[in-house]
């Protein structure tokens, strides 16, 4: 059977695919040997909302001056041209001194409705609006009485996607793709509004803020097999990493995207960047490496030529969350993993507070440490 042929049975029945090798991928990184990133523009945040298979997402993370941390995102997802579904997630981490747990609620979208300039996404009782100069976004939601939101983000320094184009393209003819996979970073924000719950609401006026556009324009456990995410906000820095594994098929590929900014101001962004489980444990319910202590790193330069090396490392704590995702969202995920064998997403959440997290950034001979607060994923799909 023909490559194309195969990945296309890949695609519709949720069979594993062919091992192609590390040639039928053409990564980001590549391009970002020449271009390391470019700024965004308003168009660049356009909804694709592909007809055919795909998971598009749209995604905030607020940490609050109360210790709260929140999360707002919707996903937009189709399985190989037959059915869309659209979701709307909301989660807030409490503080230690709270004891209480995690909410979390995820709604299915009806009457789902892009706006014609694909800026803005509205479906029953929900409304993600773009300002007109494109630096703020508003979300409103009542999908769910558990949790009503009505937040503003607006953006304080540049967004970035690394490269040309943030893409990473799937397929063994380079000229012709089957898949893609694309990420949009505004790394540092301020928020304002609450999440109002059951017990009042939450206030998330001051918070600092990320906002993270992705586009996975393939099935998610064929485009990675594994996640790393670094979410650091400072009083001064904030750094982004996004990391991902694609399965053996794709030759076990790593690619990592990320960038550290301040008000105004990008200081590096680019494909040089890596991930160190430093410690891990076997999570004996689904023998996931379970990551205990962390380092990300950031390594460029600055638009003026200036060596750029910046460090979050140390303890992750208690997990905030084990996720299983097939459990969570299954009208997302199983339809899309359908009978795939060996898929089994784990997302581990962590936000350490019992040992202090800092950004040590050095810039040319400038060095900086700054202490701030830290929220990284470890997502596990399948093997790498």
């Amino acid at each position: 059977m023909m490559n194309w042929a195969k990945q296309k049975l890949a695609d519709v029945a949720g069979t594993q695919e062919p091992i192609y090798g590390p040639s039928a991928i053409q990564t980001v990184s590549e391009q970002a040997k020449t271009t390391p990133y470019t700024e965004t523009v308003k168009t660049d945040l356009t909804w694709q909302a592909m007809d055919s298979t795909c998971v598009e997402t749209q995604q905030f993370y607020l940490m609050a001056p109360s210790g709260h941390i929140g999360f707002a995102q919707i996903i937009y997802s189709n399985v190989a041209g037959i059915r869309t579904t659209c979701q709307f997630n909301c989660k807030i981490f409490y503080p230690k001194s709270e004891n209480k747990p995690n909410l979390w609620s995820s709604d299915p979208l009806k009457n789902v409705d892009i706006s014609d300039d694909k800026m803005n996404f509205y479906a029953d009782n929900l409304a993600f609006e773009l300002s007109e100069d494109g630096t703020t976004y508003t979300i409103k939601s009542m999908t769910n009485q558990a949790s009503i939101v009505n937040l503003t983000v607006k953006r304080t320094a540049p967004g970035f996607q690394v490269g040309k184009d943030g893409k990473t393209y799937y397929g063994t003819d380079p000229a012709a793709p089957w898949g893609t996979m694309r990420h949009v970073f505004w790394p540092r924000n301020t928020a304002s509004g609450t999440i109002v719950t059951k017990d009042g609401p939450v206030n998330f006026d001051g918070s600092k803020a990320l906002f993270i556009m992705a586009l996975q324009g393939m099935k998610p456990h064929h485009a990675a097999g594994k996640w790393s995410f670094c979410d650091f906000q400072g009083p001064n820095y904030s750094a982004v990493l996004m990391e991902f594994t694609t399965p053996p098929s794709y030759g076990s590929t790593v690619v990592n995207v990320g960038g550290i900014v301040k008000d105004g101001e990008i200081i590096y962004a680019g494909a040089t960047n890596t991930v160190t489980h430093n410690k891990i444990k076997q999570d004996s319910e689904n023998d996931w490496p379970e990551p205990e202590e962390v380092k990300f790193e950031w390594n460029g330069k600055t638009k003026d030529g200036k060596d750029v090396n910046g460090v979050v490392e140390g303890p992750l704590d208690a997990r905030l969350d084990r996720v299983d995702v097939m459990a969570e969202v299954p009208a997302f995920v199983k339809s899309i993993v359908s009978a795939a064998a060996g898929t089994k997403p784990y997302i581990y959440q962590y936000s350490p507070h019992e040992h202090p997290i800092s950004l040590k950034l050095k810039i040319g001979d400038e060095e900086i440490t700054e202490q701030g607060e830290l929220f990284s994923e470890a997502t596990f799909i399948v093997a790498t």
